[in-house]
């Protein structure tokens, strides 16, 4: 017998309902879950952006990005490195040559294609060719990967003369 009156319902009148709030509910727990995907996202970002001065390259010794131009600072994080550790290893990037064909702009080694000039005081004069110049700038970060797996300047210098002589001459003297 079927059921009467204003309180019978069929059997299966509640499932619709059941699926509409299933569906609700799985809506909200993707949501959920965007949004925890966005703010990962966006808190990487965040840290990646906050380290402008980048690591201190496991014990390299490096210059502060604050003290740079505006032009290194806007630079690519390689290039800024590549600045950051020539300022302050004139020592080793003073040994090591350059093959871009800087020589003929009176460039005297791979340190001569990011500093110009320093004064008295121990400042440097930034020389803004390796801004441009990806040779220059490999050269750097070859050298601060060699120095940091404990290679001499020697050994460096080896390298970079047998890597890096396919694209001209040496600008050593």
């Amino acid at each position: 017998m079927a059921l009467m009156g204003p309180y019978a319902q069929p059997y299966n009148r509640g499932i619709p309902r059941l699926i509409e709030e299933q569906r609700l509910k799985n809506k909200f727990q993707i949501k959920i879950i965007t949004v925890i995907i966005a703010a990962a996202a966006f808190w990487a970002v965040l840290t990646a952006c906050g380290r402008a001065e980048g690591p201190d390259q496991g014990g390299l010794k490096m210059a502060s990005l604050q003290d740079m131009p505006a032009e290194v600072k806007a630079a690519p994080i390689t290039v800024q490195q590549a600045y950051r550790f020539a300022v302050a290893n004139p020592d080793i990037l003073g040994q090591i040559p350059c093959y871009c064909g800087c020589g003929a702009m009176g460039h005297t080694s791979n340190y001569a294609c990011y500093v110009s000039d320093v004064d008295q005081q121990g400042n440097a004069s930034i020389d803004k060719h390796a801004l441009g110049c990806s040779i220059c700038v490999d050269i750097t970060q070859d050298t601060m990967r060699l120095f940091l797996e404990g290679n001499t300047v020697h050994e460096i210098k080896a390298f970079i003369d047998e890597t890096y002589s396919q694209y001209g001459s040496s600008n050593m003297r």
